[in-house]
């Protein structure tokens, strides 16, 4: 085993030694006898064979090696208080990260004020933030990769310790560009009519569950994005029709850039679900279940955000 030269007491004596300006005055601060960080300072030195301070003055100055110690050192020591209080944290029922995955199609603005309420209680737990796209959000929340599911388009499928109440719902619309050929016919579009020309749909991001898609009828063609950017773009440029989120239609429909078709035995609306696992049940997951299950949640969700539905 190789036996550490360094040791917490010295990174703090040195870190208040720069602080203070001399020896005497950093004993003082640390609550320590100036001849304790004499002897921690030389036993130093000399266990590492470095000189630390440049004595040859009248005030003992850090050596570049010194100096390297010491701001190398303040940061292993926020990293050794950080730990300790996660370790706190975690004894009183506080999680040491909490994994929060988000649909795609939800603007993620509406999760800042939730955020800020939740560091402003000083707790330990680090939030990892994800989004992921159709049957992505249920993959992430089944398989692990995250703690709670925010927006799910579909209830998550039946799992130990998953689970999932519906907390609104969400309007689509169908859209295609001015230009295209379906903007001139009659409404209501039926079938028929639609699948005669390209679509889009998203990359479902799922890894374990069956990917899902949507499309409007066999046979379809369909191009297959990454993004939900990259679904808008395509539907602007004329390339392919499909549904988009009403929020996200709102403005490119303002601008004239899309316009919107009604269409025939497709449902407007889509239930959206909050996911969670059961057996990650700390006090960190409580409290954001406990803000989050709400039955009109998507509904504030855009409110939050500024956006009409």
């Amino acid at each position: 085993m190789i036996r550490l030269k360094l040791s917490f007491e010295v990174l703090e004596a040195l870190d208040a030694i720069d602080r203070a300006g001399t020896f005497a005055e950093a004993a003082e601060l640390i609550h320590r006898v100036p001849s304790s960080l004499t002897y921690v300072v030389r036993k130093t030195e000399a266990d590492l064979d470095v000189a630390l301070f440049d004595r040859s003055g009248r005030r003992a100055k850090l050596t570049e090696a010194g100096r390297l110690l010491v701001e190398d050192g303040r940061r292993l020591l926020r990293a050794a208080r950080d730990l300790e209080n996660k370790i706190r944290g975690v004894n009183a029922g506080w999680e040491a990260e909490l994994g929060l995955c988000v649909d795609e199609i939800l603007p993620m603005a509406w999760l800042w004020p939730h955020v800020r309420a939740f560091y402003e209680m000083k707790i330990t737990t680090r939030l990892r933030l994800s989004t992921e796209v159709l049957g992505g959000v249920c993959d992430a929340l089944v398989t692990g990769r995250a703690d709670i599911a925010i927006g799910a388009a579909a209830e998550p499928p039946h799992a130990p310790n998953v689970a999932a109440r519906p907390v609104g719902l969400l309007r689509h619309v169908f859209v295609v560009a001015p230009h295209h050929p379906l903007a001139a016919i009659d409404e209501p579009l039926d079938s028929a009519a639609i699948s005669s020309h390209p679509g889009v749909v998203i990359s479902d991001t799922s890894r374990d569950l069956e990917p899902r898609s949507v499309a409007f009828h066999d046979g379809q063609p369909v191009t297959i994005v990454p993004t939900l950017t990259a679904k808008l773009d395509l539907l602007c440029e004329g390339l392919a029709v499909g549904r988009l989120p009403a929020h996200v239609a709102e403005e490119p429909i303002r601008q004239g850039k899309l316009v919107e078709r009604r269409v025939i035995g497709v449902r407007e609306h889509t239930r959206c679900y909050l996911g969670w696992r059961e057996d990650k049940a700390g006090r960190a997951l409580t409290w954001w279940i406990n803000r989050l299950d709400q039955i009109d949640l998507i509904s504030n969700v855009f409110k939050t955000s500024g956006i009409a539905t």
